[in-house]
C-alpha cells in the first residue's frame, strides 16, 4: 500500500479558523430553514397522519442522525469542503464521487430561488404589503435582488456570513418560541378559536396512523431536516476542523428535532388535525393562516419567523453548492476557474456567483411555466437529497472497512449506523420515484413525458450530470485516475494532528 500524501494547505486557499463551533452550528441550523420547513410541511404531514405528526418528525430524525454520524467520522479523516464528493471519491472511486458532488450542487440550484421567494413573500405579509405578494413581477424582482445580496455576503467573507446567520437564527428561534408558548397556553386555557386538543404522549408514535400514509409523511419529514451538513462544508474554515464541523452537524440535527417536535405539538394541539388537514394544500402559508389566530395583532412575529428562516437558508444553501464546486475544480473534476479563491476575502467567489446565477435562471424559467412547476422542482429535491445522503452513509462504512471490528463503537457508529441510515434513505428514494411517477401527485397535476413533473426534473438533472461527467472525463481525464482507498489508520487514531490537504489521495487498497 502506498503512504498517504500529507500536503500543506495552499497559502491562497480558503481562510482557515474563520469561524468557531457555535458559528458552524448556527449555519447548519439555518441551512435547514426551520420555520419555513415547518410551515411548508406541517399541514401536509398532519393531513397524512393526523395527531401522529410529532412522531413522524421523530422517526424522520433517525436516518438524519445516522448519516450525521457518517459525516462526523468522514470529516475526521478528510477535512475537505467538498464533503460527500471528496469522501465518496476516496472510498468508492471518481465516478460515484462526481455524481455525489453533482447532486449537492444541484440541490442548491433548485431551492435557492424558492427560498428567496418565500423570504420576500412573508416579509411583505409581515409589513402588510399583501398586494405586492400577488404581483409576480415585483415579488420575483425582489427575490432576485435578495439572492444577489446574500451571494455577495457569502463572497465578502465567512465571518460576516456567520454574524448575519447568528442574528437570523436568534430572531427565528425567538419567534418560534413565542408561537409555541402562546399556542400551548391558549390550548390549556381553552381559548383557542379552533377545535383544539390537549397534547398526549401517544402523538410521538409514528406508526399510529399506519399504512402507506406513513411513507409519504416520512418523505416530507426527511426534507425538513435536510441542510444541516452546511456546517461540514465549511470544515476548512472552522477552528478545530477535524472535530468541530462534524460535531456541529450532529448537534444541528438534535436541535432541529427538539424545535420541530415542540412546534409540531403546538400546531396540532391548537388548530386540531381536522383544520390542518382541510388546509394542507396551502403548503407554506399554513403559518400565515394560524398566525393571526394564535398571536392576534402580533401575527407579524410568526410571519417574520418564516421570512428570516427562508432568508437565512437562501444564504446558507449557497455554501454547500459553491464549496462542492470548488472542491471538484481543484481536483480537476470541473473546469479550473471554479476553484478560484478571492484574493482578499479568501472565499470561492467564482463558484459562488455561478451557483447564484444558475439558481436565478432556474427560478425565473420555472416560474414562467407556473408557480406549481416551482413547487414540483422542490419536490424533485427529495431524490437528490436521498441519493447523496445514502451515498455518504455507504462511503463511510466502505472507507473505514478495515477499522469496523476494532471496537463496538466503530462497528455501530461508523459501520452499522450509516449503513442503516443509507438503507432507510434508499427505501424512501424508491418510494419517492414510485410516488412521483403519478402525475396526480404533482402540484401541476399534469403529465410530463407520461409521468409526474418532479420525476422528470429529478431524472433529467441526473441525466445531465452523467452527460457532463462523461464529456469532462473525455476532455480532462486527470481526476478519473484517482483510485479508491481506505482510511489512514494514523488519522483514524488521531496520530496526525493535521489531516491531508484537499486533493491528497487516500491510502490505496
Amino acid at each position: 500500500m502506498a503512504d498517504d500524501t500529507i500536503d500543506a494547505r495552499p497559502p491562497d486557499g480558503l481562510k482557515a479558523d474563520a469561524i468557531g463551533f457555535v458559528d458552524a452550528l448556527v449555519i447548519g441550523l439555518n441551512a435547514t430553514s426551520p420555520a419555513y420547513s415547518l410551515a411548508a410541511v406541517i399541514g401536509p404531514i398532519v393531513a397524512l397522519v393526523g395527531i401522529y405528526a410529532p412522531g413522524v418528525l421523530v422517526a424522520s430524525f433517525v436516518p438524519m442522525l445516522l448519516i450525521a454520524s457518517a459525516f462526523y467520522y468522514l470529516n475526521k479523516v478528510d477535512q475537505d469542503c467538498g464533503t460527500t464528493f471528496s469522501w465518496v471519491t476516496r472510498a468508492m472511486g471518481p465516478w460515484a464521487g462526481w455524481l455525489g458532488g453533482w447532486a449537492i450542487a444541484m440541490t442548491g440550484v433548485l431551492v435557492v430561488g424558492s427560498l428567496a421567494d418565500v423570504a420576500v413573500s412573508f416579509a411583505l405579509l409581515a409589513f402588510g404589503l399583501d398586494s405586492w405578494v400577488d404581483n409576480d413581477f415585483v415579488r420575483q424582482l425582489l427575490a432576485v435582488l435578495l439572492i444577489l445580496v446574500m451571494t455577495a455576503v457569502c463572497v465578502i467573507g465567512t465571518e460576516i456570513s456567520a454574524k448575519v446567520q447568528n442574528v437570523l437564527i436568534l430572531a427565528q428561534v425567538v419567534c418560534l418560541l413565542a408561537f409555541v408558548v402562546v399556542a400551548l397556553y391558549r390550548v390549556y386555557a381553552d381559548t383557542s378559536t379552533f377545535d383544539s386538543v390537549e397534547p398526549a404522549i401517544e402523538w410521538l408514535n409514528p406508526f399510529g396512523a399506519g399504512g402507506s400514509t406513513l411513507t409519504g409523511a416520512l418523505l416530507l419529514g426527511v426534507f425538513i431536516y435536510w441542510g444541516w451538513e452546511s456546517a461540514v462544508n465549511l470544515t476548512e474554515e472552522v477552528e478545530d476542523s477535524a472535530v468541530a464541523p462534524g460535531k456541529a452537524g450532529v448537534w444541528s440535527t438534535v436541535v432541529l428535532l427538539v424545535t420541530y417536535v415542540s412546534v409540531g405539538f403546538a400546531v396540532v394541539a391548537y388548530a386540531g388535525p381536522a383544520y390542518l388537514a382541510e388546509n394542507a394544500d396551502e403548503e407554506e402559508f399554513i403559518f400565515a393562516l394560524l398566525a393571526g389566530q394564535v398571536m392576534g395583532g402580533w401575527d407579524w412575529v410568526v410571519l417574520l419567523a418564516v421570512s428570516t428562516s427562508a432568508l437565512a437558508s437562501t444564504q446558507t444553501t449557497i455554501i454547500p453548492a459553491s464549496r462542492t464546486a470548488l472542491s471538484m475544480a481543484r481536483r480537476h473534476a470541473l473546469p479550473a476557474h471554479f476553484a478560484h479563491i478571492h484574493p482578499r476575502f479568501r472565499t470561492p467567489d467564482v463558484s459562488t456567483w455561478w451557483v447564484a446565477g444558475i439558481a436565478i435562471a432556474w427560478y425565473l424559467a420555472v416560474n414562467r411555466i407556473s408557480a406549481n412547476a416551482l413547487f414540483d422542482s422542490l419536490t424533485a429535491l427529495s431524490l437528490l437529497i436521498a441519493f447523496y445522503y445514502a451515498l455518504t452513509g455507504v462511503a463511510c462504512a466502505v472507507y473505514y472497512r478495515r477499522h469496523l471490528t476494532e471496537s463496538v463503537r466503530h462497528f455501530v457508529l461508523i459501520g452499522l449506523g450509516p449503513l442503516v441510515g443509507a438503507g432507510l434513505l434508499t427505501w424512501l428514494l424508491v418510494e419517492s420515484v414510485s410516488d412521483m411517477s403519478d402525475p396526480a401527485n404533482s402540484y401541476t397535476g399534469t403529465s410530463w413525458l407520461g409521468v409526474g413533473p418532479p420525476l422528470v426534473i429529478g431524472v433529467g438533472i441526473a441525466v445531465v450530470g452523467v452527460v457532463l461527467m462523461v464529456v469532462w472525463r473525455l476532455r480532462s481525464p486527470v481526476f478519473w485516475s484517482e483510485r479508491a482507498g481506505v482510511a489512514d489508520p494514523d488519522l483514524v487514531h488521531g496520530v496526525h494532528g493535521t489531516p491531508g490537504a484537499p486533493g491528497a489521495p487516500g491510502k490505496e487498497s
